[in-house]
C-alpha cells in the first residue's frame, strides 16, 4: 500500500538535463549560454525542493468563495527575474489580457483542472481544491518549464531551440500531474518508477490535451511538446508516445533516445537513471491500449490508469510490472473479463512487460 507519510522530494522539469547538457557543451553561445543558465537554476530548485519538502512547505488556504467545481487560478508575471511567484496580473474568473503567454498559462490550468474534475471526479490536483498558481517569463531565455511541488513556472525559451513553454497545453497538464503524483502513489524519482512518474504525466498531460482538443484516440498525435521546439530543430516534439524514439533527430539535440520496448531498455545513472528515457516503454503500452480501445482515451483507457494511480495499491518503488499487473487488476475490477482487461494485457504484451 502506499503510505501517506510525507512526499518524496521531486523536482519535476519538462526538458530532460540530458538534452539541457547536451545544449550546454555547444560552441555556439547562443544555444549553451541559455541551457547553462537553466542547469544551474535547476540545480537550485531542486535543492530548494528538498528543503521545502524537509522543513515543510506553507499551508494553503482555499479562498471563501471556493467551489468544489471551480478552478482557483492565480498567474504571476516574473518579469525575466526569477523571484517567485512574481506580480499577479490574472486571477480566477479575470478577463484574458494583452500578454498571449499569461492567457495560456490561464487556460492549460483550467484544461487540466476539467479533464480531472470532469472525467474522474477530481477536485484539483490533490483531491481538495487546491489553489493552481502559476508563474511565467521566468528568467531570461529559460530552457524549462517545472512543477516545484507548489506552482508552475514557465520559461519563454531561448528563441534558438525552444519556444514559449505555455504553447503545448500538454506541457502544462504533464507538470500539473506531477502534482496529482506527489499527492497519490508519490512514486519515488529513480529508475523504473521515476520513469513510470514521468509516463503518468505525459500520459495525463495527452490526455488533457486530447480532451481540450475532443480528438479520438485515432484523431491524436500523441507527441508531447509539439510546437515547443524551434523552427531551426529537425524534429516536432520532446516525446512520441506512438513511436518512441522518433520525436526529434537534429544535429544539436541529437537523436531522441526513448525506447519503444523493454528489448531496448537504456540503463544508465543519468537522468536519474532515465526517468525521461525509459518513461517511452509505458507511454508507448498506453498509446497501444487506448488505440485498441478506440473512441476517446481520457475515458477507458485513462480511467484504468488513474485507478492505478489514485487507488492506494501502487508502491512508490513500483516497477513497469507491478504497474502493468495492477491495469490489468483495475481494468478486471471496473470493466469484467472484456476487452479492456485482454487490451491492456496486449498491449503490456507488445512492450516486453509481464502482467502474470
Amino acid at each position: 500500500m502506499t503510505t501517506t507519510g510525507g512526499f518524496e522530494p521531486v523536482f519535476c522539469t519538462i526538458v530532460p538535463p540530458h538534452v539541457l547538457d547536451r545544449l550546454a557543451q555547444q560552441a555556439d553561445s547562443a544555444l549553451s549560454g541559455p541551457a547553462r543558465r537553466t542547469l544551474e537554476r535547476d540545480a537550485y530548485e531542486r535543492t530548494h525542493r528538498r528543503l521545502t519538502t524537509v522543513i515543510g512547505a506553507p499551508a494553503v488556504a482555499l479562498p471563501a468563495d471556493a467551489a468544489a467545481d471551480r478552478a482557483q487560478r492565480t498567474v504571476y508575471d516574473a518579469e525575466h527575474l526569477q523571484d517567485l511567484p512574481g506580480t499577479k496580473v490574472r486571477e480566477e474568473g479575470s478577463e484574458p489580457g494583452a500578454d498571449a503567454t499569461v492567457n495560456r498559462a490561464y487556460a492549460g490550468l483550467g484544461a487540466t483542472f476539467e479533464l480531472y474534475l470532469k472525467a474522474y471526479g477530481r477536485n484539483s490536483i490533490d483531491g481538495s481544491g487546491l489553489p493552481l498558481d502559476a508563474t511565467v517569463h521566468f528568467g531570461e531565455g529559460y530552457d524549462n518549464a517545472f512543477w516545484n511541488g507548489e506552482q508552475m513556472v514557465f520559461g519563454d525559451g531561448d528563441g534558438e531551440v525552444f519556444l514559449d513553454f505555455t504553447i503545448p497545453v500538454d506541457v502544462i497538464g504533464h507538470e500539473l500531474t506531477h502534482g496529482v503524483t506527489q499527492h497519490t502513489a508519490n512514486l519515488t524519482y529513480f529508475g523504473q518508477p521515476g520513469a513510470l512518474n514521468e509516463s503518468l504525466s505525459d500520459v495525463f498531460g495527452s490526455l488533457i490535451k486530447q480532451y481540450t482538443l475532443g480528438q479520438t484516440a485515432t484523431e491524436a498525435d500523441w507527441l508531447i511538446g509539439a510546437g515547443l521546439l524551434a523552427p531551426r530543430v529537425t524534429g516536432t516534439a520532446l516525446r512520441s508516445m506512438k513511436a518512441p524514439g522518433t520525436a526529434y533527430d537534429d544535429d544539436v539535440l541529437g537523436k531522441d533516445p526513448q525506447p519503444a520496448t523493454m528489448a531496448d531498455y537504456v540503463k544508465t545513472g543519468r537522468d536519474n537513471g532515465g526517468v525521461h528515457i525509459n518513461s517511452g516503454i509505458p507511454n508507448h503500452a498506453f498509446y497501444l491500449l487506448a488505440t485498441a480501445l478506440g473512441g476517446h482515451a481520457w475515458e477507458r483507457a485513462g480511467q484504468i490508469w488513474y485507478d492505478v494511480l489514485t487507488g492506494g495499491e501502487l508502491p512508490s518503488q513500483a516497477s513497469f510490472e507491478d504497474f502493468a499487473k495492477l491495469t490489468v487488476t483495475a481494468a478486471r475490477t471496473r470493466y469484467r473479463e472484456g476487452e479492456e482487461q485482454r487490451a491492456v494485457q496486449k498491449a503490456w504484451q507488445q512492450v516486453g512487460v509481464r502482467t502474470v
